[in-house]
């Protein structure tokens, strides 16, 4: 399909022109398209600047006629010089709320059926400054501010850089009429009150501006959190001995660093859920010991919990089937 040349496509266009070149030289991807939007004026972006598009449809089966809408977004893609279009039903159950269970289904489904291609997703500018401000509100450090990246293989984001009135705009200047899914108009969700009740509050009190300094913060703490993570990993390779670390080596980094490597410690050991709060806790052991117990951290199992120990001078993580509470 030969696009116009008008303002907004041609923005979407050029940020798709600049991650392909960046990450995807080869120019064949997989394109996630929901018929909103962002994804659908990202299928067309894709489609004339790609190589090869395969665009993947996720339907979640949570509301009537959703698999009509997935078979018009499949069709759509087809006419947009997609050279496929598969769509993927999914069963959204378990626990963490409906929004939660929905993402861990469509992320299961894309992975499943993208073969090896990256996969990209429409996240713009709005969604980031979104991302940035639910991690601000969540207290967890620097990392859980850094928002989205704009490739954490296989997910690529071209459209960090565009405001969601951008792709809007492209849709109507492409002639199409984009699917808007009622949950993203609930106030049920905490991503749909900030978009429609906070960030505008705070572009009106602060004058504007908001959400770009949001994702400009996000991506400058992710691009410092890096250096802070390399570091880490060469303290790690001195600390971790046998599968335990030796306070003494980590006992001499700085904090960031100690946290860093103990937090990679714990996930490779199975921690999962990991907040600040666990993290200061084992960091504990290491720099204010008073012969205190064991840190239980997530990751456990239905009869045993994994906890964290101190024993000669190293630490040892595993589980512990005595319940402490």
């Amino acid at each position: 399909m030969l696009l116009p040349e008008e303002p907004a496509i041609l923005e979407v266009r050029h940020a798709v022109r600049r991650w392909l070149a960046q990450h995807c030289p080869g120019g064949v991807v997989a394109v996630a398209l929901s018929g909103g939007p962002d994804s659908l004026a990202l299928t067309a972006a894709a489609a004339a600047e790609a190589r090869t598009v395969r665009a993947l449809v996720v339907d979640h089966r949570l509301q009537t006629g959703s698999a009509d809408v997935a078979q018009e977004a499949a069709a759509r893609a087809r006419a947009l010089g997609c050279v496929s279009a598969e769509v993927l039903a999914v069963d959204v159950t378990g626990s963490g709320g409906l929004e939660a269970a929905a993402r861990d289904a469509r992320y299961r489904a894309l992975d499943s059926a993208r073969r090896s291609d990256p996969v990209l997703l429409g996240h713009t500018l709005d969604d980031q400054a979104e991302t940035v401000l639910l991690g601000l509100a969540r207290g967890s450090g620097g990392r859980s501010i850094w928002g989205m990246s704009a490739y954490d293989s296989p997910w690529g984001r071209p459209l960090l850089g565009v405001r969601r009135a951008v792709t809007h705009q492209a849709c109507t200047e492409l002639g199409l009429l984009p699917h808007e899914d009622p949950h993203n108009a609930s106030p049920d969700f905490t991503r749909v009150r900030l978009r429609t009740e906070v960030l505008p509050l705070l572009e009106d009190v602060l004058g504007g501006g908001v959400a770009g300094a949001l994702a400009r913060t996000g991506e400058q703490l992710r691009e410092e959190g890096a250096v802070l993570d390399s570091v880490a990993d060469t303290v790690g390779a001195r600390a971790v001995v046998d599968g335990e670390l030796d306070v003494a080596v980590l006992a001499d980094a700085a904090p960031p660093i100690r946290r860093r490597v103990l937090r990679t410690w714990l996930l490779a050991a199975g921690a999962r859920g990991l907040g600040d709060k666990q993290l200061r806790a084992v960091d504990d052991l290491v720099v204010q010991w008073r012969g205190q117990g064991p840190v239980a951290v997530g990751g456990g199992t239905p009869d045993a919990r994994l906890v964290v120990c101190r024993r000669r001078g190293r630490l040892n993580v595993g589980l512990d089937d005595r319940r402490r509470v």
